[in-house]
């Protein structure tokens, strides 16, 4: 019981807060992990971010837009942590596991965000696994990843 309190406490603290988490608007750059591509993130609020991703592997392509909840870790300026939720379309020609040409899932985020002060840039790194609904019966589990982005004010 305590516990399912805490975490209930900890949820509403991440979507209610109303301290500014970042200091940008819109940040473009390159994700390096199990699957390469790039990035784009635009807060749509001071704590709120859309984050679109286009991944590149087995000939083709994963298309995957995420909903972010970012706050500020108040004993380091400049660290963020966020959460998010989302789906992703990908596209193949030579698919890992079986003849599969198309996948569809969702897929969840957490990961922490540092901000430069003095300098337009930002670098996470997160842990994004996908679940699959659509062609494909697997979880990508080895979701993990380090951006690099140039930030746009």
């Amino acid at each position: 019981m305590k516990l399912r309190t805490f975490l209930i406490a900890g949820l509403l603290l991440v979507f209610t807060s109303t301290i500014s988490a970042q200091n940008y608007k819109t940040g473009i750059g390159a994700r390096v992990g199990f699957f390469n591509g790039i990035t784009v993130k635009h807060f749509v609020s001071p704590n709120n971010a859309l984050e679109g991703i286009v991944n590149f592997r087995w000939g083709g392509a994963i298309v995957t837009g995420l909903y972010e909840w970012q706050n500020p870790i108040p004993s380091a300026p400049g660290l963020d942590y966020y959460l998010g939720v989302g789906a992703h379309i990908g596209f193949f020609d030579n698919y890992k596991w079986d003849d599969a040409k198309t996948v569809v899932g969702a897929d969840v985020v957490v990961g922490l965000e540092y901000t430069f002060p003095t300098a337009p840039f930002s670098l996470a790194l997160d842990y994004k696994p996908a679940f699959n609904f659509i062609g494909d019966n697997h979880v990508w589990a080895d979701g993990l990843a380090l951006s690099i982005r140039f930030n746009l004010q």
